[in-house]
C-alpha cells in the first residue's frame, strides 16, 4: 500500500534499538492507549504505532463497509503497513480485536513475526454449544440495540464496565476515545467482531505466542485464554496482570510493562 495508508492511519515509528515492536490497539481506543506504556520500551525498541481504520482519530471516509466486513480487511492494512515500512521481522502486541488480527496475520505471513503477544484475546466472543468463553446471543443483541437507540448512553455505561477498575483517569480516557468513534462504525465493528470465529484456524499459528490476561475481565473469562493456549499451533504461554478489566494498558501500565518486558 502507498503512503496514503500510512498517513490515513497515522502510522509512526518511534524509539531506538534494533528490534521492531508493533503495538496495535483494540476496539474503542486508538494508538494513544499505549501512551503510558511507551516510556518502558522507547530506549530498547523501534515501536510501530498506528490507528485502526475504525478509530475515531481516522477520517470516517476511509472506512469501507465492504472491505471491513471481516477481519481480513484489517489484516490487509497491517500487512500493507509492514510492507511499506520494509519491516521483515517484528514482535506484535495486539489488544482485543487486534489480537485476532495478529493471529490471522501470523497465519498468512509467519516469517514476519518473531512472537505474538495477545492481550485480552479470544478466538470467538460468542458462545455456542461447543464453546462457552464469551457471551450469549441475546446478550449481544441487547448491546447492539442499546448502541443503536442511544450511543452516548451506551458508551457512558460500557466504559466503566470495560475498564473494570476504580481508575477514574482510565475511565475518562476510554470514554474519550469511545465517543470519538462514529456510532454506525462502532456498531458495525462490534458486529464484525462478534461474527468472527478463529477457532478453526488456531492450529495454523506456528509463531510463539504469549497471552496476557487480567485477573478479571468482564469482556471475556480466563477460560478464553486457556482455550487459546490449548489450541494455538505454536508454543504458547499465559501471563496474568494483577489488575482488573479489559484495558490493563490504561489501568495498570507499569504492571503491564513489567509483564511485557519479561515475555519479550
Amino acid at each position: 500500500m502507498t503512503d496514503d495508508l500510512l498517513s490515513a492511519l497515522h502510522v509512526r515509528i518511534i524509539g531506538q534499538g534494533d528490534r521492531y515492536l508493533v503495538l496495535a490497539h483494540g476496539f474503542g481506543t486508538d494508538q494513544s492507549a499505549w501512551q503510558r506504556v511507551l516510556p518502558f520500551f522507547l530506549p530498547h525498541y523501534r515501536i510501530i504505532l498506528y490507528d485502526l481504520v475504525c478509530a475515531g482519530t481516522v477520517n470516517p471516509s476511509n472506512f469501507d463497509f465492504v472491505r471491513y466486513s471481516t477481519l481480513d480487511g484489517y489484516v490487509d492494512d497491517l500487512m500493507s503497513i509492514l510492507d511499506a515500512l520494509h519491516i521483515d521481522r517484528c514482535v506484535y502486541v495486539g489488544h482485543s480485536i487486534s489480537a485476532m488480527i495478529g493471529i490471522l496475520a501470523a497465519i498468512r505471513s509467519p516469517h514476519l513475526f518473531t512472537k505474538l503477544i495477545l492481550i485480552g484475546a479470544s478466538p470467538r466472543f460468542l458462545n455456542d454449544e461447543d464453546y462457552n468463553c464469551g457471551f450469549q446471543q441475546d446478550e449481544i443483541e441487547q448491546v447492539f440495540n442499546a448502541m443503536e437507540s442511544n450511543y452516548e448512553a451506551w458508551a457512558n455505561g460500557y466504559a466503566p464496565l470495560a475498564v473494570g477498575s476504580d481508575v477514574p483517569a482510565a475511565i475518562r480516557e476510554f470514554s474519550r476515545t469511545l465517543f470519538n468513534m462514529r456510532p454506525d462504525i462502532s456498531l458495525f465493528v462490534l458486529r464484525t467482531v462478534f461474527s468472527s470465529d478463529l477457532r478453526g484456524v488456531l492450529g495454523m499459528v506456528s509463531v510463539p505466542c504469549c497471552i496476557i490476561q487480567t485477573v478479571h475481565d468482564v469482556s471475556l473469562p480466563s477460560s478464553a485464554a486457556t482455550y487459546l493456549r490449548n489450541h494455538l499451533g505454536g508454543r504458547c504461554t499465559i501471563e496474568v496482570v494483577n489488575t482488573e478489566g479489559h484495558l490493563p494498558h490504561l489501568t495498570a501500565p507499569g504492571l503491564l510493562a513489567r509483564v511485557l518486558r519479561r515475555v519479550l
